[in-house]
């Protein structure tokens, strides 16, 4: 007789429902109500594992999408492992990725004025938002300043804004675009991506 897979544990299987749910739905439509019953446990259950539909959105963010987060303050941590070229085009690639699939949960937000804004209040309150990862950069590019690999009079601020504002942009312009495919593929793009904004700020 086959043995049946053990189950997954129900915080990973309230993840990957609410992963699923907001990506399909939108994070607006996706209620705990109905990631519960998609996670096959009770609401009660839910809320033993995360605080709110909020903390389980940044979950989702951190747990089931691409490692932006991470790979930024490893950044941070270590700068002068690899080239700087090298860690803008990672950083690039992830940002495409994680702005692709978080692009089609978070959309949603912002046609619910209310809901969008008690959603911010959320964030801010438990120290998260879209402004991190652009603050990251910023700190790994002044790391990079400081130990003279890129120019003493480089804006990272706006660097780091350029380039990861141009991964989301491109996951916003071919999301809303039916259809369309980006012209380039991700590592092709990051690639280019990494080396226009480096001719701009190297020594």
């Amino acid at each position: 007789m086959e043995q049946q897979a053990p189950r997954r544990p129900t915080r990973e299987r309230i993840l990957d429902a609410a992963h699923e749910l907001m990506r399909t739905l939108g994070l607006a439509r996706a209620t705990t109500k109905e990631i519960a019953k998609a996670a096959d446990c009770s609401e009660a259950a839910l809320y033993k594992y995360f605080s709110s539909k909020e903390d389980l959105f940044v979950r989702v963010l951190q747990e089931r999408l691409p490692r932006l987060g991470p790979a930024l303050h490893r950044l941070v941590d270590a700068p002068g492992e690899r080239t700087v070229e090298e860690n803008l085009t990672e950083v690039a690639t992830l940002a495409c990725q994680f702005y692709a699939e978080s692009f089609p949960i978070a959309a949603s937000l912002y046609a619910e004025t209310k809901l969008k804004a008690r959603h911010e209040d959320a964030l801010r309150q438990m120290g998260t938002g879209p402004h991190m990862p652009i603050e990251a950069l910023d700190a790994y590019l002044r790391a990079e300043r400081d130990a003279g690999r890129i120019a003493a009079d480089a804006d990272t601020f706006a660097a780091a804004s350029l380039l990861l504002g141009a991964c989301a942009q491109r996951a916003f312009a071919y999301d809303a675009t039916v259809g369309k495919r980006p012209p380039l593929p991700v590592d092709a793009f990051a690639t280019g991506l990494a080396r226009t904004l480096l001719a701009g700020i190297s020594r």
